[in-house]
């Protein structure tokens, strides 16, 4: 059966803290999943979509720890490189008393992910889904995984397929802010849909509203830009519609990580069954919502039982 959507990027094993504060002042850790393109593939692939998933893994445990936590969300895994000479990433990240941004450390220089070259895609695989969702940090990894992203990314362009970005921004992983700010605003030339957030937009661009934010990427060739303001919604811009769609309110923010993975696992997945701009940002804020309100970076997302029992939170916001 073809896909529905691919993702290429690096899943590293997390540990999460046991306790607000310091992490070396943590005792013990809780094992979860993480990563920016297997967060938006475990959303998509619980909203029903069919997801494969490429990348490179050792066969060390967290390896085996990932694989089988993706083969359990139905995530085609079939592209999925085992090396037993390389070794999976993984990250450490902190707990913060009242919601916030948590601290995180990396451990992922050199990993398996980061030697993927451009030869190891296969094309007609690749190809053969409807769609292809990438973001700034596979690229940012090495030169090798940032020539298999510009690849991937023109094969689909190349064959038609829409294609989906978010920049995702990682400060660390790039040798300068320069270098990143051009790679990435490059990439997105290459996009149909580009979800920024509103300070990586800002940074990107050089322009501060949610809407000279859309007008730049609209000017270089994207047919979408949902502009992601946290708390406060997000701005869409199409040659359909334009406008804000409200924040979803929340009761406790545990942890903001992978609210924007889950923004986009929502509107890549009302794109692709054919509702409109507003109502698809609409999911995606809704989606956004649910994941700052737990713990881990999927927890939050919605299976597709979950989505259509908020059908009355959902309701069209567009004719």
């Amino acid at each position: 059966m073809s896909l529905d959507v691919v993702t290429l990027g690096e899943a590293m094993m997390l540990l999460i803290a046991d306790r607000p504060g310091p992490l070396e002042a943590a005792e013990s850790f809780t094992k979860r999943t993480a990563g920016a393109e297997t967060n938006v593939a475990i959303g998509l692939a619980r909203l029903g979509l069919r997801v494969g998933w490429v990348s490179r893994l050792g066969t060390d445990s967290m390896a085996h720890y990932l694989l089988a936590s993706m083969l359990a969300e139905n995530i085609d895994c079939s592209h999925v490189v085992q090396d037993p000479a390389q070794r999976t990433g993984f990250m450490l990240k902190g707990r913060v008393q009242g919601g916030g941004d948590p601290p995180v450390e990396y451990h992922r220089r050199g990993s398996a992910a980061s030697l993927m070259q451009p030869q190891d895609l296969d094309d007609p695989w690749l190809t053969s889904a409807r769609h292809l969702h990438a973001t700034g940090v596979f690229p940012a990894l090495s030169d090798n995984s940032n020539r298999t992203a510009w690849r991937s990314m023109t094969l689909m362009r190349d064959a038609g397929r829409t294609i989906s970005f978010d920049p995702n921004l990682r400060h660390s992983l790039w040798p300068s802010a320069e270098r990143m700010r051009d790679e990435l605003n490059d990439l997105a030339t290459l996009a149909d849909w580009v979800l920024p957030g509103i300070e990586e937009g800002r940074f990107l661009t050089g322009r501060d509203s949610p809407e000279a934010i859309a007008a730049f990427y609209r000017d270089r060739g994207a047919k979408v830009v949902a502009v992601k303001l946290g708390a406060e919604g997000a701005y869409y811009s199409s040659d359909a519609a334009t406008g804000y769609v409200p924040g979803f309110s929340v009761g406790e923010v545990v942890d903001t990580v992978g609210a924007g993975d889950a923004f986009a696992s929502g509107v890549i997945s009302a794109l692709l069954e054919g509702l409109s701009l507003p109502d698809a940002v609409r999911r995606g804020a809704w989606c956004g919502a649910r994941a700052v309100q737990v713990l881990g970076d999927t927890e939050g997302l919605p299976t597709r039982e979950q989505l259509l029992q908020a059908r009355d939170l959902l309701l069209p916001v567009a004719a």
